[in-house]
């Protein structure tokens, strides 16, 4: 029985979509995973909404610089050529449409890409949106990675999201442990699935009258 992709694999898959030459924004939890897998080749730029181009993989041992630390308080290394600058600047970076991708994490994902990852409304939990509605609105494109499903089994991608929403209509494409997605104007579509999902298990899971978009393997 084959297993659903992990959190670094899941990374892993998100990095191959990422265009050579862009300038690309990670989110705080699994998205920052996703610059371990980026190759130095393909000339990649990383910003981070605190105030850095040029990001490289997280930093390790004697590395670590805890003056260099990402969105998330994670330490980092920085590649040639990496700039800083003001918060402020950061923003107007973001907003200004100079990204071209952004990659969040989300609570719901609606068909309709509507992105709700904020606030679950979970008694004692701190909302906090951050820069995350600036990012799904002002990146050219933006990419979710999460899990597909909760811990108690309900689906994360749903027809409509019950949370408050970060952006709307913002969301292209989805990459979870169980599939990829993508958010068309026709519906969403399967383009691959992994461990034992199907295009038909995915629809009762999801509830979705998904289309299927996958490539049968060579």
């Amino acid at each position: 029985m084959s297993e659903p992709l992990t959190r670094d694999q899941i990374a892993a898959r998100v990095a191959q979509d990422i265009p050579e030459g862009a300038y690309v924004n990670l989110g705080i939890g699994m998205p920052t995973k996703v610059s371990d897998y980026l190759e130095p080749e393909r000339h990649v730029t990383l910003h981070t909404e605190n105030g850095m181009l040029g990001m490289g993989p997280e930093a390790e041992g004697d590395e670590i610089d805890l003056d260099l630390i990402n969105a998330g308080k994670i330490p980092v290394t920085e590649l040639p050529g990496a700039s800083y600058f003001h918060h402020a600047d950061s923003f107007a970076m973001m907003r200004g449409g100079h990204l071209d991708l952004c990659v969040l994490g989300a609570f719901q994902v609606s068909a309709s890409g509507d992105l709700a990852n904020w606030h679950t409304g979970r008694p004692g939990a701190i909302p906090a949106v951050g820069g995350a509605m600036d990012l799904a609105i002002g990146a050219k494109q933006t990419f979710v990675m999460m899990e597909l499903l909760t811990r108690d089994g309900h689906s994360k991608l749903v027809e409509a999201c019950t949370y408050p929403l970060t952006g709307v209509g913002c969301v292209s494409r989805v990459y979870t442990d169980l599939a990829v997605f993508d958010l068309t104007d026709d519906g969403v579509a399967v383009l691959e699935t992994y461990g034992d999902a199907t295009v038909e298990s995915l629809r009762e899971t999801t509830g979705l009258p998904l289309l299927d978009a996958t490539v049968p393997a060579r």
